[in-house]
């Protein structure tokens, strides 16, 4: 037996080491270390980081240079500008390092920021910023509506990292508009058409941004991921879905089911809807600081308005807490001046108007419209005293608004009429200024002050012409041209100052309230900080934590 045990000794002794080895082996791979633990949950903490959102309408095909039915919020988050527009309407660098500006105030140089890199790999230069603004000046007909395209002379590649504008005439708001979300935004090379031409079309996508889009479903879904490659600080999220949902109740309902984590934006859902959240205790909501003015233009040109104690009562006259409380839940809050005081040059302490029902009738008595004994509506050499209000037909907040400011007027004796209309038809009234009073909305962040001054000197919007009846309107719209080509900042202030200082004198509008970007999320959602411009998102700082 021992003989016979010697002679299989060495294989069993193999066998067993082997054997040994393998159940080593085994033991390892089944009872990981703890850094091999981490890694797994790590990558699935980073995968959870995934931010879902819904939008009424499709998000379109990313083209920078082109409007519908490309979203502004998508182009926003996509693409990136030379410039930055922030808190308190600071501009700050974003593809240009910083800039230039010549003495007399038309030549701009940029000093492009080194090693970005498109998602394509390929360089951000001064060579591409070229050719996105050949494609953008070759369609100027098309971008018409930004005053800086029209004063834009010549463009030149000085050098790979640096690149210059020159324009026809001194334009302060030039540095502003240089932050729009559109049309001044670049694509990569690879993604323009053969013939250069983004008017017709793009071949794909390429940015410079935070996200690149994996996913697309025209209609359904867009899905963006993380630019790992980006030249600035990386979004905490990994992952941005957008949903497609029309109706704005069902992105309600989908915020209640979990479908979404956030509901984001001006006018996504009802006010009414927003206020139900809000009282419900389950989700976080957080109101912007207004982003534009809603507001009544007043015509000074004819009618019982061109008198300034009939403007000025009107000014008394409209409880406006009341009417916008009750309209819009305390969701927007009361305008007391046109342009709000966190707008850059409009914070020059004007005093606003007070609800004063005596005061409002005591300017109408000074302006000769007295109310005749058993008589409910005020008269002047034989006329009533009435007049009319025009307004966005569908819209569900003039509305209501135009009711509530009739029911004000009567309580001092003035007819007013209500006239709800399409907005190809509104727009005509506007236009030729056939109106007493018509509901509007400025433009907002970052094209006022400035879009709000050009639009009142500039003949053709209707406001020019429905400010005729000024005694200073000649002056005032001088004051209006002079601001926009001032390069002194001080000269520009006092300019600024003496325009909206006249404009709140002379009662030219009846300021209502500020209009609002709302957010609606689970407390999940973490460090929502709403941009300073009005059609920028706040994706790239928002953070989840389960």
């Amino acid at each position: 037996m021992l003989c016979k045990f010697k002679g299989l000794y060495v294989p069993f002794l193999l066998v067993l080491i082997f054997s040994i080895m393998l159940a080593g082996c085994n033991t390892q791979s089944s009872q990981p270390s703890e850094s091999s633990v981490k890694q797994p949950e790590s990558a699935s903490q980073t995968a959870d980081k995934t931010l879902t959102i819904s939008w009424p309408k499709d998000i379109g095909p990313l083209n920078p240079h082109e409007y519908t039915p490309n979203e502004f919020f998508a182009q926003g988050m996509y693409y990136e500008p030379l410039i930055d527009y922030g808190e308190g309407g600071k501009l700050v660098p974003k593809l240009a390092e910083s800039w230039d500006i010549s003495e007399d105030g038309k030549e701009y140089t940029f000093h492009l920021r080194k090693n970005v890199k498109f998602t394509d790999g390929s360089e951000f230069d001064a060579k591409v910023v070229q050719k996105n603004f050949d494609t953008i000046l070759k369609n100027r007909d098309m971008h018409s509506w930004l005053g800086l395209i029209s004063q834009i002379d010549k463009t030149e590649v000085v050098d790979a990292n640096t690149f210059k504008i020159t324009l026809k005439n001194r334009y302060y708001p030039a540095l502003q508009e240089f932050a729009v979300v559109r049309p001044l935004r670049f694509l990569g090379d690879e993604g323009f058409p053969d013939d250069g031409n983004t008017a017709n079309g793009i071949k794909k996508p390429v940015t410079t941004g935070p996200w690149e889009l994996t996913e697309y479903k025209k209609d359904e879904v867009a899905v963006f991921t993380r630019n790992e490659n980006y030249w600035g600080t990386k979004p905490k999220l990994n992952k941005l879905v957008v949903k497609v949902i029309p109706d704005g109740e069902a992105r309600v309902l989908a915020l209640e089911k979990g479908d979404i984590d956030l509901i984001y934006g001006e006018g996504v859902i009802s006010l009414d809807s927003f206020v139900s959240l809000k009282k419900s205790g389950k989700f976080e909501t957080t109101i912007s600081d207004p982003v534009a003015s809603r507001a009544l233009i007043v015509n000074t040109s004819k009618g019982p308005f061109a008198d300034l104690n009939v403007r000025l009562a009107l000014q008394h006259a409209v409880n406006k807490t009341a009417m916008v409380d009750g309209v819009t839940n305390g969701v927007e809050k009361v305008a007391d001046t046109i342009i709000s005081s966190n707008f850059p040059y409009a914070n020059i302490g004007l005093k606003s108007y007070d609800y004063n029902v005596e005061e409002a009738k005591a300017l109408l008595d000074k302006a000769g419209w007295t109310l005749p004994a058993g008589k409910t509506i005020r008269e002047k050499d034989g006329k009533p005293l009435e007049i009319e209000l025009v307004y966005m037909g569908p819209d569900e907040i003039e509305k209501p608004m135009s009711a509530a400011i009739q029911s004000d007027l009567q309580q001092i004796g003035v007819a007013l009429k209500t006239t709800g209309l399409e907005r190809e038809l509104r727009n005509k009234r506007m236009v030729s200024a056939d109106f007493d009073l018509l509901f509007w909305n400025t433009y907002g962040a970052p094209y006022d002050p400035h879009s709000f001054v050009s639009t009142n000197y500039e003949q053709g919007y209707g406001i020019f012409e429905s400010q005729q009846g000024l005694p200073m309107k000649d002056e005032l719209h001088k004051q209006m041209r002079d601001v926009l080509l001032t390069v002194d900042e001080k000269e520009r202030q006092q300019l600024y100052t003496s325009i909206f200082t006249t404009l709140h004198e002379q009662a030219t509008y009846l300021p209502v309230s500020y209009l609002t970007n709302i957010a609606v999320y689970p407390s999940y959602v973490k460090d929502l900080k709403f941009p300073a411009h009005r059609d920028e998102t706040p994706f790239d700082t928002l953070d989840i934590q389960k």
